[in-house]
């Protein structure tokens, strides 16, 4: 059974981000992406347009230094521009460590991301990681 070309964008995406491919990143989304990270954070926020977007995850891989991991684990597609990922996330920062379960609700439209919802298994451990 082929998988459906916005679960292959999700996949081509995570990989293109852990390699630290800006360049793969960027063209797989609309310039005017908006990237949401929810909680109250320094790191939380909305990110609006691409370089915007790539910016935050700049600053999760600077934060971090270079400790900011992410294992995909699960795609999920509604084949009507929706696309849901699970993954598992970890990162060291300031003496902290957090392992923990997350996900990205994509809105693809015309084979760009156009929007990504993050969410998290626990907001207060995330938002006191980030503080």
């Amino acid at each position: 059974m082929a998988e459906h070309p916005h679960a292959a964008l999700i996949r081509t995406g995570y990989d293109a981000f852990s390699r630290g491919d800006v360049e793969t990143l960027k063209g797989m989304m609309t310039t005017d992406c908006t990237h949401h990270v929810p909680g109250s954070s320094p790191m939380s926020g909305d990110f609006k347009g691409a370089d915007a977007v790539l910016g935050y995850y700049g600053r999760l891989a600077s934060e971090t230094n270079g400790t900011f991991r992410v294992d995909l684990r699960h795609v999920l597609v509604d084949g009507r521009g929706h696309v849901m990922s699970v993954h598992r996330f970890t990162a060291e920062r300031a003496g902290k460590r957090i392992d923990m379960t997350g996900g990205i609700v994509f809105r693809v439209i015309g084979e760009k991301i156009t929007d990504l919802d993050e969410c998290v298994e626990d907001m207060t451990a995330t938002d006191e990681f980030w503080a």
